[in-house]
């Protein structure tokens, strides 16, 4: 067993039984938690309020977050898919503790470049080779129809031999930690699991989608990362599972955004967060290394737009950032918006730590499953809403890609949704959605 491994195992310990995070002298309730309160002076311009706010320090803007005291669930209600949320959960568990070991040990020389250009480390190959075992474990005999990122084509190639028994090393040492008694995999076993991920999904039967690491800049670059499971059944998403190592279990600020957050995770047993949900039955946190999330968590649709914050992705390449502070200005946001990477955002909203997630991609990018599934599990069941930049609900049956957006992905609180819509349309120089549905 790696060292990272077996000390990543007993810094969590005992983190699930935990109702309240101790930070400092207070003893704070984990989730969920209302957005910032800090507001400027009406009479500087949107971008003198941007700065000025993001001129105040991180630890300003904690004091000013209000905590939002919410039941806690003994265990997620049973409904018909209590099983696959319970080994989704296990799955995604697994996988984020191979991720959080690999990502303090990352060398150069351990990762490539993809086509697409995004950067694919030997944890992306292991995490999907770990939830493809988890699953199978959990369902035996049953088909695994997963949709999933990777592929095993460069590993079984003689060039990819050393990075193939890499991966076989870590895959055995997160299971040695969770499942001692499983015999260690072959690199040909492990290579198969990857391929596992190879389907091609739709509107008929149930498929897993998973993104084994969300965010995989994010990753290299010690930031905010995630390891997310969603269920499809007949083209609709059923639950979705989120496993975020380097996320606070409380609000997060603009300083839980950069680098070297990854370091963070192994001492502080406030980092680290899981999210859960599964249609129906409410969304819910808890710590990445515990048992199932129990705290049921809900967006926060009481503030103001001038209280409201927004996020994006940390990368302005995956998003067009100026035409979301152009939206943001519109309806009336004043503070800075949150920039970071994966469906870590998707949790983040879920629990109210911001009110508005925008993403803005280039025209050609054409937008995969994987990069959302899980996370709109968990907004809609919070309370969110998400949408393509029109208002249209996102369709899942389609395959491995969306159909296309009209330009971008919108979730939000609802009142937040309704003011960013007819703002796009305001900007684009669209009729109210109302008086075009008369004509």
């Amino acid at each position: 067993m790696s060292s990272t491994l077996a000390a990543s195992r007993g810094t969590h310990a005992g983190g699930a039984a935990q109702a309240g995070l101790r930070r400092g002298s207070s003893v704070l309730p984990v989730l969920p938690w209302s957005g910032s309160v800090l507001k400027q002076p009406k009479q500087q311009q949107p971008q003198q309020r941007r700065t000025a706010a993001a001129a105040l320090s991180g630890r300003r803007q904690r004091r000013a977050v209000r905590a939002v005291a919410a039941p806690l669930a003994p265990e997620v209600s049973a409904s018909e898919h209590t099983v696959e949320l319970h080994a989704a959960v296990e799955a995604v568990r697994l996988a984020s503790r191979l991720c959080q070991a690999v990502q303090v040990e990352l060398k150069t020389g351990e990762k490539v470049e993809k086509e697409d250009e995004s950067p694919v480390t030997v944890a992306d190959y292991g995490a999907q080779a770990l939830v493809a075992w988890s699953l199978q474990h959990a369902f035996p005999g049953q088909p695994l129809s997963m949709v999933a990122e990777e592929d095993a084509i460069d590993l079984r190639t003689a060039e990819g031999a050393v990075m193939l028994a890499r991966i076989t090393a870590l895959v055995n040492e997160a299971l040695a930690v969770e499942h001692p008694q499983v015999a260690p995999l072959t690199p040909g076993e492990v290579a198969d699991l990857v391929d596992s991920g190879s389907s091609q999904g739709g509107g008929q039967g149930r498929h897993w989608v998973l993104d084994p690491i969300d965010g995989t800049r994010g990753f290299v670059g010690m930031r905010q990362y995630a390891v997310c499971l969603g269920l499809l059944q007949e083209g609709e998403v059923v639950l979705g599972v989120l496993g975020c190592p380097n996320l606070p279990q409380y609000a997060i600020t603009a300083d839980d955004c950069d680098e070297g957050q990854a370091a963070r995770s192994f001492s502080d047993e406030a980092v680290g967060t899981m999210f859960a949900a599964s249609k129906g039955q409410g969304a819910y946190a808890g710590p990445v290394f515990g048992g199932m999330p129990r705290q049921r968590i809900f967006c926060n649709d009481i503030l103001a737009p001038g209280e409201a914050r927004y996020m994006e992705s940390f990368e302005a390449r995956h998003s067009n950032h100026g035409l979301a502070m152009q939206i943001a200005d519109e309806i009336g946001v004043e503070l800075p918006s949150l920039r970071l990477d994966s469906q870590a955002k998707y949790g983040a909203l879920s629990r109210g730590d911001a009110s508005i997630f925008m993403r803005f991609p280039d025209a050609s990018y054409r937008e995969k499953i994987w990069d959302h599934c899980a996370g709109v599990a968990i907004i809609e069941e919070a309370g969110a809403v998400i949408s393509d930049a029109l208002g249209n609900p996102l369709d899942f049956s389609q395959g491995r890609f969306f159909p296309d957006l009209n330009g971008g992905i919108v979730a939000a609180t609802p009142s937040m949704h309704r003011a960013i819509m007819a703002a796009i349309r305001k900007i684009r120089g669209l009729p109210p959605r109302e008086q075009q549905a008369e004509q």
